[in-house]
């Protein structure tokens, strides 16, 4: 038997209309970056829409972008700062969420109140008072390496927890209840509890918190810009930072250092996209 041709209705059309414009428009401005990195940077002023073919492709921009540039360690700073943020976000945000969602103690709901507030103000609000407490506590602006990544570390894991916790609160509470009953029944305590029957149920949030957390810190320029200001200690974002301004109109050279940049953020999101959708799908129908 044949099958019947769906049908689209006028309203899903025009939202499939609308979706497709967005990603154009999303998608568009990132070819064109990357069509640029790769064409001599005498053409980009002249003819910066076309495919950079013959003549006009090159690897110049690429090699001096990254003769030019200090990436290597820039990359390594990122994935250290990023990796720590997330690492202690999970195991923080995790333990956090299982024991809102689970207890009841005097001054839950204050604390939970105090989570939804904390969301509410912006890093930028705070950057001041926490930069000046950093140095009193002589993590700030020292000149070392690993102390000025701690610097900045602390913040942002700050930054990430409350919305983490609130994440991960919405889909612990559709975990079943007597999943865990049982495990008390057969003997398991509360942290085999969490890591044999919460993790695994909650995998798909997790990973989502898990992402999420380690692009906010893999871009974030704000607070990195108050912390790392040596040389040896450059993120990516602020390497990136420095180019730009110093570039001037070689676009080339800024068109592959964009591209150099975002390579990691896109094989994160290629990579664990299924992880992503699905994540942030169970949390709004489970939570």
């Amino acid at each position: 038997m044949e099958k019947k041709a769906k049908r689209i209705s006028v309203s899903q059309g025009i939202i499939y209309a609308v979706l497709i414009f967005w990603a154009l428009t999303t998608i568009y401005p990132f070819i064109w970056v990357i069509l640029n990195s790769f064409r001599k940077k005498g053409l980009i002023l002249s003819d910066s829409f076309s495919l950079p073919l013959g003549d006009a492709f090159t690897f110049e921009n690429y090699i001096t972008a990254w003769q030019r540039s200090d990436f290597k360690n820039a990359y390594l700073n990122s994935f250290l700062i990023s990796g720590t943020v997330t690492i202690v976000v999970i195991i923080l945000a995790g333990l956090a969420a299982y024991g809102l969602t689970r207890y009841r103690f005097t001054g839950r709901n204050l604390l939970y109140s105090l989570i939804m507030g904390g969301m509410m103000f912006p890093v930028f609000a705070t950057i001041i008072p926490v930069f000046r407490m950093e140095v009193l506590m002589g993590i700030a602006g020292r000149g070392n390496r690993w102390l000025s990544m701690l610097a900045v570390v602390l913040p942002q894991i700050a930054g990430n927890l409350c919305f983490s916790i609130i994440v991960l609160m919405g889909f612990i509470q559709s975990v079943p209840i007597e999943l865990e009953e049982s495990a008390y029944l057969d003997g398991c305590n509360v942290f085999q509890i969490y890591f044999n029957i919460i993790i695994p149920a909650a995998k798909s949030s997790f990973a989502t918190v898990a992402i999420f957390t380690f692009l906010w810190s893999y871009n974030d320029l704000f607070t990195q810009s108050f912390f790392l200001r040596y040389p040896q200690e450059k993120a990516i974002t602020g390497l990136l930072n420095e180019i730009s301004s110093q570039a001037g109109v070689n676009y080339g050279l800024m068109a592959s250092s964009v591209v150099l940049v975002v390579i990691p953020v896109l094989l994160v999101y290629v990579l664990l996209q299924k992880h992503i959708i699905k994540g942030l799908t169970a949390g709004a129908i489970k939570g």
